[in-house]
């Protein structure tokens, strides 16, 4: 086992980035053993889950902590020399990394105590991020279906959101319905980096409508586009119907969506465009 000589300086602003869970904000603290020789290395952990960070000239590696495995492989890097490579490791761990780690959570509680324990479970994370909306000043209600728990709100731009269960996969799904202009705020936090996408004039007038102004969007059909890649959030935007393919379209244009799956992790830092 390699041991850690020096502690990673880009943990501190990671986990400043992290939203807290059950209360407990995320803390940096040394490694209990290195990866890399002479690497600079340092945890960081909310009680519950730890991420290990790694640097090694400028080269910022991430990694997850897993009961039983040695971290060989980085869950994430990026370059050290770039302004917005904190910002970059957080979002990527909130978007996927630490999705990952609770979704291998619920496997082991289904496999130890059941599904019924899982829907307690994914209840209360659930619970936990309806008093984070509270605190935003929303009106957020449970309710409940046939493959799980969920909870849904109205945003002040009178669109409905709702997060949902769907049985004891590990993620959880998030939907909407309202207008256009309801998701001008939270596209930005849903979808991937700008970077490498170039907006097109293929696609339908309302495809256009969307992808103009988001080119991370792909159209799907005359009245679907869709977003996301290998292990990140993917989702959709549509038209409620068809029939409505005709109609002029604009920022008051009424769609549904949907996003999924994401992490309790996510919709907390996202909780705010959410609202």
């Amino acid at each position: 086992m390699i041991s850690a000589v020096a502690q990673a300086t880009t943990a501190a602003p990671l986990a400043a980035l992290l939203p807290a869970r059950r209360g407990k904000a995320w803390t940096v603290g040394p490694a209990p053993y290195g990866i890399r020789n002479n690497a600079a290395t340092a945890r960081i952990t909310d009680g519950r889950r730890a991420l290990l960070v790694v640097e090694e000239g400028n080269r910022v590696e991430l990694y997850a902590e897993r009961p039983g495995l040695f971290p060989y492989t980085p869950d994430d890097v990026v370059d050290s020399t770039d302004p917005a490579s904190v910002s970059t490791l957080a979002s990527r761990a909130l978007r996927w990394i630490l999705a990952d780690l609770d979704a291998e959570r619920i496997r082991t509680t289904e496999a130890e105590m059941g599904w019924r324990q899982v829907l307690h479970a994914k209840g209360t994370a659930l619970t936990e991020f309806g008093f984070h909306l509270i605190d935003h000043g929303v009106n957020a209600q449970a309710s409940e279906r046939p493959d799980g728990p969920g909870i849904e709100w109205t945003a002040a731009s009178s669109a409905e959101w709702a997060v949902w269960s769907y049985g004891i996969a590990g993620g959880f799904s998030l939907t909407y319905e309202g207008p256009v202009s309801g998701l001008h705020g939270a596209l930005p936090v849903l979808l991937p980096p700008m970077d490498g996408h170039a907006s097109t004039d293929t696609g339908s007038p309302f495809t256009r409508h969307l992808t103009d102004r988001f080119p991370q969007l792909r159209p799907v059909d005359a009245d679907e586009v869709e977003f996301g890649g290998y292990r990140d959030l993917h989702g959709w935007i549509a038209l409620p119907s068809r029939a409505e393919l005709g109609d002029p379209v604009h920022d008051g244009t009424r769609v549904c969506a949907q996003v999924g799956p994401v992490g309790i992790d996510f919709l907390l830092a996202a909780a705010v465009h959410l609202v």
